[in-house]
């Protein structure tokens, strides 16, 4: 019975047991990668020659800060993985490339063409399953409903971008970006992939409808008038403070000169 127990708690058992683990569970993890991205490319419909395309576009112009395999470098994080929505954001919005380093990606006009977008989207799409570009229906205001967006938006988002969703400051030199006039695809894949300061919201956090109808309340703000007068830009108190504040003072102190000048 002891030389039985010993043989059995031989240390090759164990070294072999773990290695069996290993292969096991790398094999599983390459099959459910295959399979995740495959199902990514299908609905994306992108082709071999986007793929390539996209791959001489991103060796040309993205490679020095992301690696020439999209593994990041030491100016410049992986993309692995964060699929063709997070591509088409920050190139369809012009922040990338990026003008020059700084706390955060100014936008500007785009570099590249919508095909030459899909191209490098779909080239890191290859690289691993992520956010895809969301499809007509997601997007559909028509059917979303403002009311509810504004309850979700409120909760999520105005804190940041403020409950107009005018924007705001943030710290270090940070800010929320204005949501005033931005497509409905951009706003969409923002809100997926969590660009720059952003959190992200997938669609445990905020599910497909919730994220149509919070693109639908801002469009609904967008076509707001202001009946109570001037909107100062819809940044709520502290501008509208400032500005009654400076007016106010201003008239305070030209009618007391006004008075001083008509007793002298």
């Amino acid at each position: 019975m002891k030389a039985l127990s010993q043989k059995r708690r031989h240390p090759l058992a164990a070294i072999i047991l773990l290695a069996v683990a290993l292969v096991l569970t790398g094999g599983l993890y390459a099959v459910a990668s295959a399979t995740n991205q495959a199902k990514a490319d299908s609905e994306q419909n992108y082709t071999a020659d986007d793929i390539a395309a996209g791959q001489k576009l991103f060796q040309s112009n993205c490679a020095t800060c992301h690696g020439t395999s999209g593994e990041g470098t030491d100016n410049g994080p992986s993309l692995v993985g964060v699929g063709a929505a997070a591509v088409d954001f920050q190139v369809g919005t012009g922040r990338m490339p990026m003008q020059m380093q700084g706390t955060q990606a100014q936008i500007k006009p785009g570099q590249f063409t919508d095909d030459q977008t899909k191209q490098l989207s779909s080239y890191v799409a290859s690289l691993g399953a992520g956010p895809g570009v969301p499809d007509k229906e997601s997007l559909d205001t028509s059917k979303g409903d403002a009311a509810n967006g504004a309850k979700v938006f409120l909760a999520n988002c105005a804190m940041c971008h403020n409950a107009a969703g005018s924007g705001g400051a943030l710290t270090r030199g940070k800010f929320a970006p204005t949501l005033m006039n931005v497509s409905e695809e951009h706003i969409y894949e923002a809100m997926e992939t969590g660009p720059q300061n952003m959190p992200v919201f997938n669609d445990a956090n905020i599910t497909p409808d919730e994220k149509r109808d919070v693109i639908t309340y801002l469009k609904a703000q967008e076509s707001n008038s202001s009946p109570g007068g001037l909107a100062l830009g819809s940044l709520g108190p502290v501008s509208e403070g400032l500005f009654i504040w400076t007016i106010g003072l201003g008239l305070v102190i030209g009618f007391t000169v006004w008075l001083t000048s008509r007793s002298a």
